[in-house]
């Protein structure tokens, strides 16, 4: 399978030119504040999209899916063809995807939670078996970096980072972290990393989506 990743859009996602694939995934902060009109706009875009399986998750900014319970209803109604997952689950020929919207808490923007046992609780629900992770937030130490002042900090999260560990997933997909975009390999790890924002951390579109083989 193949697979085309996006994340971090920010309203700008008309112009982007995502590589053909059969499934295209978008890790969350399709808003830039989280209105509904913008978050209609995304989906209306997405589900134009030539690509045979069309999977997203929300993120911090995409504050409708957290706080407007209409929206989810009418994905199962107006958008058939487009699969959420908000710490939930799909196969596809064989391949099976895990989506969460949740990230560690900072000034308390959507699918919030604080480190340690909240957010823990969150990453249990992650089955064993998962092929491709997706989630709107990075690990620990890996594509994390964030500026602080004239130096960086790793903000992701340790607990994500010690159930990837445990599991393995094949494919690990993010966001959130605007600075520090790209694709990883961790020795001694077997899960390929990927942060896939495209907006730099001036929200101005600088990355192209990326591409994988499963």
């Amino acid at each position: 399978m193949k697979i085309a990743v996006l994340s971090d859009t920010h309203g700008k996602h008309f112009g982007i030119q995502v590589p053909d694939a059969d499934t295209v995934i978008h890790c969350g902060d399709f808003c830039d504040f989280g209105q509904i009109k913008d978050a209609m706009s995304f989906l209306n875009w997405f589900n134009c999209l030539p690509h045979k399986n069309k999977i997203f998750i929300a993120g911090n900014h995409d504050l409708a899916f957290e706080k407007e319970s209409f929206i989810k209803n009418l994905l199962k109604h107006d958008y058939p063809q487009l699969t959420y997952l908000e710490d939930s689950g799909c196969e596809i020929e064989g391949v099976k995807f895990w989506g969460s919207p949740v990230s560690p808490r900072f000034f308390n923007w959507a699918f919030n939670r604080t480190r340690g046992a909240e957010i823990r609780r969150h990453w249990d629900m992650i089955p064993a078996d998962t092929d491709v992770l997706i989630t709107h937030g990075p690990p620990y130490q890996i594509l994390d970096r964030a500026p602080r002042g004239n130096s960086y900090d790793h903000v992701g999260c340790r607990d994500l980072l010690d159930k990837i560990v445990l599991l393995s997933p094949k494919l690990h997909l993010f966001g959130h972290i605007h600075a520090d975009g790209g694709k990883s390999f961790v020795s001694g790890m077997n899960t390929i990393f990927c942060n896939a924002s495209i907006v730099s951390e001036d929200y101005s579109v600088t990355n192209q989506p990326q591409v994988f083989i499963i």
